[in-house]
């Protein structure tokens, strides 16, 4: 008695639009969207972040930083957009490709610091000192291509992921009240 292995395919994008999007890409290379959030606090460190018509998202923080763990804290959110990212990238490099990915998985790990506590008369620190100080991530991709052309893909998304190169690169920031 034989037995067949049946591979299943992650349901595809259309590579046609992205064809397109990317052609529009080419033809205005400076085009930029603007993302908008309405973040409101809910008490506690429990807040809710507006994002267009979707349900919010929920960020809290663990207890050991005086939170009640309800959702998310906003460093694991930050990874999440990371991985969520990442994953698109791949997704659209292996549609272009025309690789059929059968699995795609992101683990993602940052080492993050708050000794000064947001500024709450913690430690004495530089904005250069906060924030993940570390992010490592580890991709487990399966698919119709070799070892070698799954790596590219994923090294090719990572190069032009844009939510990796807001974390690796200088942006320009401003805050003020209302």
């Amino acid at each position: 008695m034989s037995t067949v292995t049946e591979t299943t395919y992650l349901r595809p994008i259309d590579r046609e639009g992205l064809l397109k999007f990317a052609q529009s890409g080419r033809e205005n290379p400076d085009r930029r969207g603007t993302n908008k959030v309405k973040t409101v606090m809910q008490g506690v460190f429990r807040s809710w972040s507006f994002v267009g018509f979707h349900n919010p998202v929920v960020v809290d923080e663990p207890p050991h930083l005086f939170g009640e763990n309800s959702a998310p804290a906003p460093g694991e959110i930050i990874l999440s957009a990371l991985g969520g990212c990442l994953g698109v990238g791949i997704t659209a490099v292996a549609t272009l490709r025309e690789v059929k990915l059968s699995k795609l998985e992101i683990f993602l790990e940052g080492d993050i610091g708050n000794s000064a506590a947001w500024g709450a008369n913690g430690a004495e620190r530089q904005p250069d000192q906060m924030g993940f100080q570390a992010i490592r991530v580890k991709v487990d991709i399966a698919g119709d291509a070799t070892k070698a052309e799954l790596d590219d893909i994923v090294k090719h998304a990572n190069y032009f992921s844009p939510v990796a190169n807001s974390m690796r690169n200088p942006i320009a920031f401003e805050i003020s009240t209302i």
